[in-house]
């Protein structure tokens, strides 16, 4: 099997720019591929997911993972864009996801069009693959990793505080670096939640394979959120709990070694889909 190699690319984002890192074996024909989606605070190119993606790749796939337009991150992994990440919602990372399945699936992507598609997302990007595999006709099977049961994660004190100041701090804990996020995903929660980012509804209207990924110890996204989610899909996806596991399976940024936890999680993420899409 042919080594897989890495090109770049942009498509329009709510925000701005969706950044595209594809890797592949072979651009001429059809194969079946899998789109990588990080969350909140997270780019492509953070800890496991260039490992993850390649893994994919040498199994066979297509990888497409991506910057969401409104992540504040550049190419290079840096915050430099903080006016987009503060004005980041559910609805404009959703559409992202969108824009890109699209793109793929149209071969725009120096890609021959996939034979067919699979979509794995972490913690707000798990949300986010819920709600695209949900209405999409396109996606084939679904791994989440950590992803989050509901769109509305903040106290309603801290709402009020929230909208008094009309942006809070949000910290990123690599660099110190202090990144001002507005209002604009408050008010995309009150007028969505309900509706087109209801992630629970979605996972209830789910049809293809879809295997639910946790760790027990997760301090960001309790594990309760995938056993809700689990009874959300009529217990037709796979729930894998892992009891050690935290929010990044034990990955750091940037990634020095491979953990054990993450070992796991990526072997039956690459099994699933070798699995399911061919």
């Amino acid at each position: 099997m042919a080594t897989p190699s890495l090109t770049k690319h942009t498509l329009p984002g709510s925000l701005g720019s969706i950044l595209v890192d594809v890797r592949t074996g072979d651009r001429k024909a059809p194969r079946p591929a899998v789109i990588v989606m990080h969350g909140f605070k997270g780019f492509k190119d953070w800890g496991m997911f260039p490992l993850v993606a390649e893994r994919l790749a040498r199994a066979g796939m297509s990888v497409v993972s991506f910057n969401v337009s409104g992540s504040g991150a550049d190419d290079a992994g840096e915050f430099t864009l903080p006016g987009q990440f503060g004005r980041n919602t559910y609805s404009a990372e959703l559409e992202d996801l969108h824009r890109t399945v699209n793109a793929l699936g149209a071969g725009n992507l120096d890609l021959a069009g996939p034979t067919s598609i699979g979509l794995l997302g972490h913690s707000r990007g798990g949300g986010m693959a819920i709600l695209e595999t949900a209405r999409s006709p396109a996606i084939n099977a679904l791994v989440t990793w950590a992803a989050i049961g509901s769109v509305d994660r903040w106290s309603a004190e801290a709402k009020a505080a929230w909208r008094k100041r009309g942006f809070v701090n949000i910290q990123n804990a690599r660099t110190g670096q202090v990144m001002p996020l507005q209002t604009d995903i408050l008010d995309d929660i009150e007028k969505n939640s309900s509706d087109s980012l209801d992630i629970s509804a979605g996972a209830g209207k789910i049809q293809v394979p879809w295997l639910i990924v946790h760790g027990e110890s997760d301090e960001s996204v309790a594990a309760a959120d995938a056993t809700a989610l689990h009874r959300a899909s009529g217990g037709k996806a796979e729930l894998f709990l892992l009891p050690e596991g935290g929010h990044t399976f034990g990955a750091t940024h940037p990634l020095s070694q491979t953990p054990d936890t993450l070992e796991q999680v990526m072997a039956r993420t690459v099994a699933w889909f070798s699995r399911y899409l061919y």
